[in-house]
């Protein structure tokens, strides 16, 4: 099995902005996502901007993964990598990678600036992996997300 590492620079937008972004088009493709972060007071957050739908948009439903019916959420916020609700994607929102990630079928990490070192510590460290395949995200100043140059094998 092969994986896809997504790695999006924060440079301009919240990191709930860009989560709300993330998971619309993992919910259009008809995926599942599990959202990860170590800290309660960000999923939560997460999961309120989820369900306003980041703007005029329909509201994403969510769930947290310690709360009922977890199994049947098609986003699951969690500070754990089990995936109650099926997700094949995994958002990392906190911008710590856990290499359960490549069990499944596409990882993205979003970083912050203090996050870029240990980022680029992990490309380095994927380009021994197998079958992972890594794109970098970056914004522009006009808030448009470019693909930067990938690697893999």
């Amino acid at each position: 099995m092969s994986a896809r590492v997504d790695f999006y620079q924060l440079s301009r937008d919240p990191v709930e902005q860009v989560a709300v972004m993330l998971a619309r088009k993992v919910l259009q493709a008809g995926k599942r996502l599990l959202i990860v972060s170590d800290n309660p007071g960000q999923r939560a957050a997460i999961g309120k901007e989820l369900w306003r739908g980041g703007g005029a948009e329909e509201f994403l439903a969510n769930g947290q993964a310690d709360a009922a019916h977890a199994n049947n959420q098609p986003i699951l916020l969690s500070d754990s990598m089990d995936a109650a609700n099926g997700a094949s994607m995994v958002m990392f929102v906190d911008g710590k990678w856990r290499s359960e990630a490549l069990k499944f079928e596409r990882a993205l990490l979003l970083f912050d600036s203090e996050a870029t070192e240990a980022a680029r510590g992990l490309w380095r460290e994927l380009d021994d992996a197998e079958n992972v395949e890594r794109e970098i995200h970056k914004q522009d100043e006009n808030g448009r997300w470019q693909a930067g140059a990938g690697a893999g094998r």
